[in-house]
Order: C-alpha cells, then sequence, then structure tokens
C-alpha cells in the first residue's frame, strides 16, 4: 500500500542557467520566458493530480515554478532544507577554464567519496545531506499529506534522490535532470521508490 507519493521537481529554467551559470543557493534569481512556458506545461500536465499540500525552497526559482498550483488555492510551505546546494565564489560567476577546472575536480572528488569537500563559502554534500534530513522529516511527519508537491534545484535533487533511495552520494550522478523535470517516488511505510525517472514527457510540445 502506497501511504504517501512525492512529485519532486526541479525548477523551470533561468538566465543562468540557459547561459551555464552556476547559480546555487545564493543566488536568487527569476524564471525566464523558457522556464515560465515550462511551469505552464507542468501545470497543465499535473493541475489534476489531488496534490495536499507544496513544498518550496526558500529560492523564488522554486515558487515561481508551482505558482499556478498556489494560486489554485495548494497550500504551500518553504524549507531551506530544500534550497540548492551553496556553490560558495563560484555562484553566478562567468564559465572559464579555470572555474571549468576547478569543478572537474570537485565532482571527482565527490564521485570518489571526498564528500566533505566544498568550494570557499560554499556547502559539501554531507552538509547538505544534514538539511535535507532535517525537511524530509517534516515532509514525511505530515501523514495526513498522501500526494506533495516538491519543488528544488539540480544539484540539491540529486543528492535528495540518493537519500530517499538509500544510495551513496557518490552515485549522486545517476540522476539525469533538466528544468522541469519529475521524479516520482513513492512510499510504502518502509522504502522510497522510484514510480517515474527522469520525466519530460510533459515539456514536449505536441
Amino acid at each position: 500500500m502506497i501511504l504517501k507519493t512525492l512529485y519532486i521537481v526541479r525548477h523551470g529554467q533561468t538566465d543562468l542557467n540557459k547561459q551555464g551559470i552556476v547559480q546555487g543557493r545564493g543566488m536568487d534569481t527569476n524564471l525566464n520566458d523558457d522556464g515560465r512556458l515550462q511551469a505552464n506545461m507542468f501545470y497543465s500536465a499535473y493541475k489534476d493530480v489531488p496534490f495536499d499540500k507544496i513544498y518550496i525552497s526558500e529560492l523564488k526559482r522554486t515558487q515561481q515554478s508551482v505558482q499556478q498550483f498556489i494560486d489554485a488555492g495548494l497550500p504551500y510551505e518553504k524549507l531551506s532544507g530544500l534550497d540548492e546546494l551553496a556553490w560558495g565564489i563560484h555562484e553566478g560567476q562567468p564559465s572559464t577554464p579555470e572555474t571549468k577546472s576547478a569543478f572537474r575536480k570537485l565532482m571527482q572528488d565527490w564521485t570518489a567519496g571526498r564528500l566533505d569537500e566544498k568550494f570557499e563559502k560554499g556547502e559539501s554534500p554531507n552538509e547538505v545531506q544534514v538539511r535535507q534530513k532535517e525537511a524530509m522529516s517534516i515532509i514525511m511527519s505530515r501523514f495526513e499529506e498522501k500526494n506533495v508537491l516538491i519543488c528544488m534545484h539540480g544539484r540539491a535533487m540529486r543528492l535528495l534522490l540518493c537519500l530517499l533511495t538509500n544510495r551513496p552520494l557518490t552515485e549522486m550522478e545517476t540522476f539525469p535532470h533538466q528544468n522541469l523535470v519529475l521524479y516520482k517516488i513513492t512510499y510504502d511505510g518502509t522504502r522510497f521508490e522510484i514510480a517515474d525517472f527522469n520525466n519530460a514527457i510533459h515539456l514536449q510540445i505536441h
């Protein structure tokens, strides 16, 4: 028996996404025109799901991505535990050969299990997981909420999916994502299971 279903989406596109610039927890950017279109398409596809609650990060790009659900009367709550990983000094900075090299090295560290590594003024995967566990304990304690929509961020979503599916954080790269892609997760009281993996069907223009 399914006790709870989580619909986890990444926020819609921002201009920094389009430019390939890392945003992170410290950049509170808006959706661009493409991002608003993605939000519209997601709403059209999922507006009839009987969601009980929406959880978003404290960054406005997540709220803008699900605003139509909120406007339709769904209650929502902001949880800082759903914020993006902080990339510190590299947030919002143009991509250069030097920064690309720094990111590559950090990714290698993480996949090798060095999960406390981080950029200056940034966060490590282990630090993000601590706050994600707090956020999930809140979400999972609300037994009356059967269908929950969670809008969050790319890197943080990868870490959360590892947490829920009981995989080591070193496997974070196994969860692809694009803007406003969906992972649907069911919970039967003992374990989480991925019912829908990296679903982008709603973003296809018919």
